[in-house]
């Protein structure tokens, strides 16, 4: 016997069934999200949490002709599921499956493709005003969590959403829970605001209100006369020019689905406040939603298993041992975390300097001109970003930062291809958009070693300088306690061969050294994106027929483009071969396979090199020489 989740197919079968089952659909479509999450990884917490919202929204809004935008996205599974993809969960996140995210060549009810946070009130408000362009009379409603509510972004869009002429609905889900705990002045007035009997007196009342008034504008008035005084008292966004309505309880449909069938009516700008909990139904994830926030494979009836310790060191773990180690030795290191305490490293640098340590919210932007701040009286910066993230700051990065020649570090956390987060969240971008940058210097380190000696040769710099490293275990080499560094601008010849010589940007160093095995081709551990070791560049140039250029990043205005430049610039006429991420977003999946399908795997780099300089290849190579 198919459940009623199996007779929803869309949203439209979900609006034919009454009212008094939605709460079974409830149970059974939370149940079958964490069955799937638990199968093929993914968000957890967060899509616990919008079960029923997501029903409400659906079943009373006229899905897709109205639009919901979802801010970040990663609360959008129950969403999926209700829209026809339910038979298709268990490819989520992998090559060829699922995004996690929405994305609008997915779905025509992925409105807007989200993942960055606080995007979602200036998309929805685009949307709103096109329609009244156009004389359609369609919805527009954002959703958006509050720690997403601390960057600067939503508040422009609220500044600009209050006093336009349009059908816009705001759906704050209050569940008191970014990735990172929340932080920030906003995240403690919604903490107040929701606290003991005003949040129970509130919701109270709005239930007992909405029995006896449907039409919401005397809802509004009686809720402000007996409730709303007292609990929001001149509420902030009601000074931005939005009828505030709430808070209501998140996961009590009874009152969650006529408040929305009330401010469908409603012309103008409307804010409804909704109070939800992550993980809500499965107690592992209530008690603890960071842990739930995005696990791998799991038992739900056993719950997260701690593993075993892994052999092999994450780059994230060595730069937050590093972080640890150099702030032991220098009192003068602050580290700053745009709310990604947990995914940056840094948990065990807070419990250890908490004094030193700086949480600034979702908010990239001021992340970075705070640090310049920081750096201008004296302290030496460290923010913990990913590279992704990075391009959100990126005009503060260059005023604020470069221009200044402050002593900043950027701990570039992702950098390269990221698997299952898929293109929102790849670091394609660094290498060429901070080479261009006067002053900036951008460090590329081979394996786990390397990096803790590179951070610890741009702490010693008196100028900005990026450290990039991707995701996850690299080769699993032993890391070296101390903090030497390694030369400033210096690369090294890591094996002598003939014809070509390899010249390899980051963590590719190592498939670069198999493939030059079968080549036996020069390879070369370059180091530094920028300053490029010239010197070492145009010895190895001499020596050699043909060069080719690996990075795990963008080719475009990469550092293959740096060696080609810095060759033309020395009068030097030799072919480069620029191996790279092509000119396109990278898919979600594995990321192994993700860097075989660009070529940059051992494979890939060999049948490159063999296509363009075959000729200058010995197949057979003699004995061999290491360096290094």
């Amino acid at each position: 016997m198919a459940t009623l989740l199996e007779t929803i197919n869309d949203p439209a079968d979900l609006r034919k069934l009454p009212r008094a089952q939605l709460r079974t659909v409830a149970d059974e479509l939370r149940a079958f999200v964490l069955d799937s999450v638990s199968r093929t990884g993914g968000h957890l917490s967060s899509n616990l949490g919008t079960v029923e919202l997501t029903i409400a929204l659906h079943y009373v809004f006229n899905t897709p002709y109205d639009r919901l935008v979802w801010d970040v996205g990663h609360q959008t599974y129950p969403h999926k599921i209700l829209t026809g993809r339910r038979d298709r969960m268990s490819s989520l996140r992998q090559l060829g499956g699922l995004s996690g995210f929405p994305q609008r060549s997915e779905s025509e009810y992925d409105t807007f493709g989200t993942a960055h946070s606080s995007t979602s009130i200036s998309a929805a408000l685009g949307m709103a005003l096109a329609a009244k362009h156009k004389g359609e009379n369609r919805k527009a409603v954002a959703i958006i969590g509050d720690g997403a509510m601390s960057a600067g972004m939503a508040f422009e869009a609220l500044n600009n959403g209050g006093v336009a002429d349009c059908d816009l609905l705001v759906v704050l889900n209050d569940n008191d829970m970014s990735i990172s705990p929340p932080v920030g002045a906003l995240n403690r007035y919604l903490a107040q605001l929701m606290s003991g009997q005003f949040y129970a007196a509130a919701k109270n009342v709005g239930k007992n209100v909405l029995k006896v008034a449907p039409p919401l504008f005397e809802l509004a008035k009686r809720f402000e006369e007996h409730a709303k005084g007292m609990v929001v008292p001149a509420t902030l966004f009601e000074k931005f020019g939005f009828n505030y309505i709430g808070p209501i309880d998140g996961h009590d449909l009874e009152s969650l689905i006529p408040t929305l069938e009330n401010i469908r009516h409603l012309k103008g700008p409307q804010f409804l406040h909704v109070v939800t909990r992550k993980g809500q139904g499965y107690k592992l994830a209530e008690a603890d939603p960071v842990a739930y926030h995005g696990p791998g494979k799991f038992d739900p009836a056993v719950g997260l298993v701690k593993p075993a310790t892994p052999s092999k060191l994450t780059f994230t773990q060595v730069f937050g041992q590093w972080l640890c180690d150099m702030a032991e030795k220098d009192e003068r290191l602050v580290g700053i975390t745009p709310a990604m305490r947990e995914g940056s490293g840094m948990v065990e640098f807070d419990k250890r300097f908490p004094k030193r340590y700086f949480d600034v919210g979702i908010a990239e932007q001021h992340a970075v001109t705070f640090a310049g701040g920081l750096a201008c009286e004296g302290l030496k910066p460290v923010v913990a970003i990913y590279s992704t993230f990075l391009q959100r700051g990126y005009d503060q990065l260059i005023h604020d930062v470069a221009l200044q020649n402050l002593p900043v570090v950027f701990a570039l956390d992702r950098a390269g291809v990221v698997g299952a987060d898929g293109p929102t969240h790849a670091g394609a971008y660094d290498i060429p958009y901070l080479r261009c940058i006067p002053n900036v210097s951008v460090a590329c380190p081979a394996d786990e070693n390397e990096c803790r000696k590179l951070l610890t040769s741009a702490f010693e710099q008196n100028h900005p300088v990026a450290v990039r490293y991707p995701r996850g275990a690299g080769v699993g080499v032993a890391v070296e306690r101390g903090l030497e560094s390694l030369p400033f601008g210096k690369g090294e010849v890591r094996r002598e061969g003939k014809g070509v010589a390899i010249l390899a940007f980051g963590t590719l160093l190592y498939p670069a050294l198999a493939a030059a095995e079968r080549l036996n081709a020069t390879v070369v551990n370059m180091r530094w994106a920028k300053p490029l070791d010239i010197e070492l560049l145009l010895q190895v140039a001499a020596r050699h027929e043909g060069l080719v250029t690996v990075e795990e990043g963008a080719v475009m205005g990469g550092a293959g483009s740096a060696v080609g430049e810095a060759l033309h610039a020395a009068g030097v006429a030799k072919p480069v071969l620029q191996l790279g991420l092509r000119d396109e977003f990278i898919a979600h999946g594995d990321p192994a396979k993700l860097l075989a399908l660009q070529g940059l795997d051992a494979a890939g780099i060999e049948a490159s090199v063999l296509q363009r300089f075959g000729d200058l290849v010995e197949r057979t190579p003699p004995a061999l020489k290491i360096v290094g």
